[in-house]
């Protein structure tokens, strides 16, 4: 029988202990708080994901809210050079909201404040989250990855109107 020194069997019984107790948070923070993972659903070429006609962040950007359904709407967010386009996004309360982000030079970050949509964005990846807004008010978002020099100026609002 191989012999373990008491020290080391306490820091192994203590770390799977704690193995087991972020395990639970995750599983209990994704199914009863509803918080979701961001995975890439496409991959689309960067270089052509703006040219009108290739994919929906062609299109202009007055056409990138889509109402699929009364309160269900998806959005086509594009990310670049500082910039998000939309930058303004007009909802009615009680609204769930699919937001499909991309960017098409570098990495962005996309979150929305008081919410748990919140995710890194790609280029040629497309990131997808979906949130509803029952309350109305104004929810900005903004680039949490560092892009350049004009990163501080890459923000926008979803505005939930009564």
């Amino acid at each position: 029988m191989i012999h373990v020194d008491p020290r080391e069997r306490n820091f192994i019984i203590g770390t799977t202990i704690l193995l087991l107790i972020f395990g639970t948070a995750v599983l209990v923070s994704s199914f009863a708080f509803g918080f979701q993972v961001p995975a890439p659903v496409e991959r689309l070429d960067p270089k052509l994901v703006a040219t009108p006609g290739q994919s929906p962040w062609g299109d202009p950007v007055e056409e990138r809210v889509r109402e699929l359904a009364p309160n269900k709407y998806e959005v086509y967010i594009l990310a670049q050079a500082w910039n998000f386009q939309p930058r303004e996004i007009r909802v009615p309360v009680g609204s769930t909201v699919t937001f499909m982000v991309t960017s098409k030079d570098v990495q962005h970050g996309f979150r929305l404040d008081g919410t748990n949509v919140n995710m890194m964005v790609l280029p040629g990846e497309v990131a997808k989250l979906t949130a509803t807004f029952d309350e109305a008010g104004t929810y900005n978002f903004v680039c949490h990855e560092y892009c350049g020099v004009g990163h501080h100026t890459m923000y926008g609002q979803l505005i939930v109107e009564p």
